[in-house]
């Protein structure tokens, strides 16, 4: 071989190297692993596809039906082509019509599903709030009295607040990692049946306590409910509902939490005049919605996928067609669940509850999710919206209201954050998770800034406390549409589906755990600083929390499997120096200058083929 040769071959084969070490640095888009769960008939000729579906009636024993699943095998391969699909008939055509024309036309046993959902938001609500009116009083009841000149003040300040933040505590803990275990051996029905117990008996015993420690530990059992419920339940409806439909459903944790919380502020202004045991009935009063719970989740199907994870596919296939209009639909989504599971399996082979904890940090990839989603729930905590939620009552207090006053305005926040949270149905997919949080924050900041300088205006003044609960109002209605719905819609679609669970425990028990922390140190920080410097300091943090966002947090929005690995390929650091270099200097001068620029993006989607579609909140 002669020297030149060598050479040539040498470069060749430099070339080739580096040929294989750029394409290992991309991400493998085409041939992505969570687009091949998400989208598994992709490319799969039809007579394969036929032999693929016989073999598999044959291995659960479905063949009674076989000619059902070919017709849905091909109907989930070309779901937009089934006018022109000979295997079917004119009746299986209008009911696959139907599902665009007529989408919310759905099966009773799916809106029993839909219902029950709705009732676990709304007991996570309500737990929430049966506090507030009631640390008007039980300090009193124990003893724990704050008023100066007490010199167990400060102590009881602390265990005031450890009493409110026991249920996030035992959440945050212990509560949201038994999802996974809870899931595993009763399925969804199960969980959110344990979580209606813990809902349904703690809270009735917290209504009976008879000393601050009985109190505690009623509430740290509140919070083996509240967990679970809170990770368990927005996956339930994802995998029982259709689709077309899902979107909405997603959103519709945030908005029933929110009713649940009005729900809480009612019964607290109801029993505000029942005297010395107001407070034990405020407290009691949220078993209400959790029997209902505790009783009709039996009376749901259970989540197919569940099933077909057992390898229960009689049951699953049963469980599709209650929640189906017709027996093709519930071939269809059964066959595709099955093909998902099975590239799922595939890739989850060895791996367990640790090794998926131990990737959330250790893969690039989530691990960038796994941030993005800690800096969006810790968020929530940050803004200050729970120390109004769990406070409200005893900020008003301070402000000059009397106890009914103060329960009546805490009835107004409740009512103001449930109609404001409507709006961002609309605006989360159309103005971004991302820009609804950039332009709610600074505003939060300002009114939360506001209401604390109120407090300077003097209590002869009658227009003092009206105005501080009209910023708290205001606040409350930019929280609504922005940090309200977005960190349980962003964390659900950034983990890929291999992980999807166990990152909804890590967002989920972040959350709740910032939220322990808020609880823990309000009444220390009221006493401590006073209204003015406790309101301050969290609009301080909602500045922290603005600059967090902007340069931690990639924006989402209708972004398929393919596009959102690309989105969390790009390294944190060219993340926050785009934000920093490209995209700040663009909008000073775009929207403060008023100069006519363009934005030089930070992704090139054109480079991505997509196989999958976006669904929101799907688990992407």
């Amino acid at each position: 071989m002669s020297t030149e040769d060598k050479r040539s071959n040498d470069e060749k084969v430099s070339y080739d190297e580096e040929r294989v070490e750029q394409n290992s640095r991309a991400v493998d888009l085409a041939n992505n692993v969570q687009a091949r769960i998400q989208n598994p008939l992709y490319g799969i000729p039809r007579s394969t596809l036929m032999k693929n579906v016989e073999a598999f009636v044959a291995d659960k024993g479905l063949e009674d039906k076989i000619d059902l699943f070919k017709k849905g095998a091909v109907l989930a391969q070309n779901p937009k082509d089934f006018e022109s699909m000979p295997e079917l008939t004119e009746d299986d055509k209008y009911h696959i019509r139907r599902e665009t024309t007529n989408r919310w036309s759905q099966s009773r046993d799916l809106y029993l599903t839909v219902v029950i959902c709705s009732l676990a938001a709304a007991v996570q609500g309500w737990d929430q709030t049966g506090s507030n009116g009631a640390n008007l009083s039980f300090p009193q009841e124990f003893g724990l009295t704050s008023e100066p000149g007490n010199p167990d003040a400060e102590k009881n300040d602390w265990i005031v607040g450890v009493i409110n933040a026991g249920p996030y505590i035992a959440s945050c803990l212990v509560g949201c990692w038994l999802t996974d275990p809870l899931n595993h051996f009763f399925g969804r029905r199960g969980t959110l049946f344990w979580c209606g117990i813990f809902c349904t008996i703690s809270v009735i015993g917290q209504g009976l306590a008879q000393t601050w420690q009985q109190l505690f530990v009623c509430r740290l059992l509140l919070g083996l409910g509240m967990g679970p419920k809170a990770t368990t339940s927005p996956v339930f409806a994802a995998e029982n509902v259709p689709a077309n439909i899902r979107g909405g459903l997603v959103m519709s944790w945030q908005m029933w939490t929110a009713f649940g919380i009005l729900l809480g502020f009612s019964a607290n202004l109801a029993l505000q005049g029942t005297g010395a045991i107001a407070w034990r009935l405020e407290l009691g009063s949220a078993f209400l919605p959790a029997v209902p719970l505790t009783l009709g989740i039996y009376f749901c199907p259970e989540s197919p996928r569940w099933y077909m994870k057992k390898d229960r596919y009689a049951d699953a296939f049963k469980s599709f067609c209650r929640l189906r209009n017709c027996d093709l639909q519930a071939a269809r989504d059964m066959y595709y669940v099955h093909c998902q599971l099975v590239e799922e399996m595939a890739v989850l082979k060895g791996s367990n509850y640790f090794s998926r904890f131990y990737e959330l940090f250790t893969i690039p990839r989530i691990r960038r999710a796994t941030l993005a989603s800690w800096v969006v729930m810790i968020a929530q905590q940050m803004c200050g919206i729970n120390i109004i939620a769990f406070y409200s009552s005893s900020i008003f207090v301070n402000a000059g209201y009397s106890s009914k006053q103060a329960l009546l305005a805490s009835w107004g926040f409740g009512l103001v954050n449930w109609l404001f949270a409507f709006p961002a149905v609309w605006t989360i997919d159309s103005f971004g998770r991302r820009n609804l949080l950039l332009f709610t924050f600074p505003n939060m900041a300002w009114t939360l800034l506001a209401a604390g300088f109120c407090f300077y205006i003097p209590e002869a003044n009658s227009a003092r406390v009206p105005l501080i609960a009209f910023f708290i109002f205001l606040f409350a209605a930019f929280y609504s549409p922005g940090e309200g719905p977005v960190p349980f819609t962003y964390s659900a679609e950034v983990f890929p589906l291999t992980h999807r669970e166990m990152g909804m425990s890590w967002a989920v028990a972040t959350c709740l755990f910032w939220a322990a922390v808020l609880s823990l140190t309000f009444p220390r920080l009221l006493s401590a600083v006073g209204s003015v410097g406790a309101f301050g300091f969290y609009a301080g943090l909602n500045v922290a929390a603005f600059i967090m966002i902007f340069l931690l947090m990639p924006e989402t929005k209708q972004r398929t499997l393919e596009e959102l690995d690309y989105v969390f390929a790009v390294p944190t650091a060219k993340h926050m120096s785009y934000q920093t270099t490209v995209f700040l200097p663009y909008w000073v001068r775009r929207y403060v200058l008023f100069q006519k620029v363009e934005l030089q993006p930070l992704y090139n989607f054109d480079e991505v083929e997509s196989i999958t579609v976006f669904e929101k909140g799907a688990g992407h």
